[in-house]
């Protein structure tokens, strides 16, 4: 019996709370006189036109830019101080590298003859002996060397390599006298 009078009871609440509600009328005409200010939020952006001539009046001439003096001055910086290193950064094509002083020897009288349009160069760090082709600035320009030459020589591979810049005079030489 507490069942079925607790259950009444919700049953009674639920529709005297649903009778007490009373449908709106939600036609157009009911907002037809909503008005909302959105002025505070919306952003403002100034005409573009004025702001692109008001730019090109403050504009310098091109003989005036502080930029093209600024330049000049970084240009010849940069050409000193390259011109006072006494080596520059590139790639050369290593040919072969290996103990065996007669192979060395064979494979660069090979380059001579076959390839004689390349500059062969042959070194020795000891143990081993080393023979190169070509001095590039970058990996690209190595790039047309070493695709002639991998047919023939199948160990061939690019590595970078420090040389010396031709024509370089040591600013302080030093004297045998200060050492």
């Amino acid at each position: 019996m507490k069942k079925s009078l607790i259950g009444y009871l919700v049953l009674t609440i639920l529709l005297g709370s649903c009778a007490s509600l009373k449908k709106g009328d939600k036609s157009a005409e009911a907002f037809a006189n909503y008005r909302e200010d959105l002025s505070g939020t919306i952003i403002t952006f100034p005409d573009l036109a004025e702001a692109v001539m008001a730019t090109e009046a403050d504009a310098p001439s091109a003989g005036e830019m502080a930029v093209d003096r600024d330049l000049a001055v970084s240009l010849n910086n940069f050409r000193d101080r390259n011109r006072s290193d006494r080596n520059w950064s590139g790639f050369t094509v290593l040919v072969y590298s290996g103990v065996d002083r007669e192979t060395a020897f064979k494979t660069r009288n090979d380059l001579y003859t076959n390839y004689e349009g390349m500059k062969v160069e042959m070194q020795f760090q000891q143990p081993r002996y080393l023979v190169k082709v070509g001095r590039f600035i970058n990996r690209i320009e190595a790039q047309a060397y070493f695709h002639q030459l991998r047919n023939e020589f199948p160990s061939a591979r690019i590595v970078p390599e420090r040389f010396q810049r031709e024509g370089y005079v040591n600013p302080d030489p030093i004297q045998d006298a200060e050492r």
